[in-house]
């Protein structure tokens, strides 16, 4: 499973006891969540998050270089990018 697709699937189990009733589906995006309850919410969707990126680790310089020197033949740089997400998690801030 790619980091982002765990991040996010971490993230949904949070939320998931917040999904309304009316829609039955947490893929609609309507959430119920008590005023009390957001700070809670907060700390668990980052310590999710967190707990994901550092499962994966920082990438070293090498492992970098490697990664970008293999892929230096690819045809085009939107493959590139394709590439190196797939070898690489990367996070965007």
């Amino acid at each position: 499973m790619s980091g982002n697709k765990a991040i996010a699937e971490r993230i949904l189990s949070v939320l998931r006891p917040y999904a309304s009733n009316w829609s039955g589906t947490l893929s609609r995006g309507d959430l119920v969540i008590p005023q009390a309850e957001v700070p809670r919410l907060i700390r668990e969707i980052a310590n999710a998050a967190q707990e994901i990126v550092e499962r994966h680790g920082e990438a070293g310089d090498l492992e970098v270089f490697q990664t970008l020197m293999t892929l230096r033949g690819s045809p085009s740089i939107q493959d590139q990018v394709t590439e190196l997400k797939k070898r690489l998690l990367i996070l965007t801030r």
